[in-house]
């Protein structure tokens, strides 16, 4: 990191910004193009968990090419100043990589999808076999993660 200032090491602060977060990009690489999509998730013990239809874009890129990168941030206060490069926004931000895999374990996928809706509600639920069965859960087992405040 450029800005070594900035970098947050703390492996529970990196994990505060992820668990404040509520939308997270999800990044992947296809014939060298990127591509990115926002997508809800939840993360739990050096992994990330985000849910999907069976089918389409994100899908094929991870089968071809599992490894992905993401992104989280929490945006504060706008920094107003007389000069324009005085401007600024504080913010909070992590950035990790790793390698993606589909999960079509049904235990695995209910306790991926507990995850996910823990980090929006607190709770747990109980999921239709049919609508378990038409879900993807994509897990993402993280390989490197940093974060930057200002």
């Amino acid at each position: 990191m450029r800005r070594k200032e900035k970098e947050i090491i703390n492996r529970a602060d990196i994990e505060k910004i992820l668990q404040a977060s509520r939308v997270c990009r999800l990044a992947m690489v296809a014939d060298n193009t990127p591509y990115i999509v926002p997508m809800s998730f939840g993360y739990r013990d050096g992994k990330m968990f985000f849910h999907s239809a069976g089918q389409g874009q994100k899908i094929e890129l991870i089968k071809k090419n599992p490894r992905v990168c993401f992104e989280v941030d929490q945006v504060g206060k706008l920094k107003k100043a007389a000069l324009a490069c005085d401007w600024g926004v504080e913010y909070k931000s992590v950035i990790g990589w790793g390698k993606a895999e589909l999960v079509s374990d049904l235990k695995e996928k209910t306790a991926a999808l507990n995850i996910i809706m823990a980090h929006y509600s607190g709770k747990t639920f109980e999921y239709p076999d049919k609508m378990l069965d038409r879900t993807l859960v994509i897990q993402v087992t993280i390989d490197r993660i940093t974060g930057k405040q200002s």
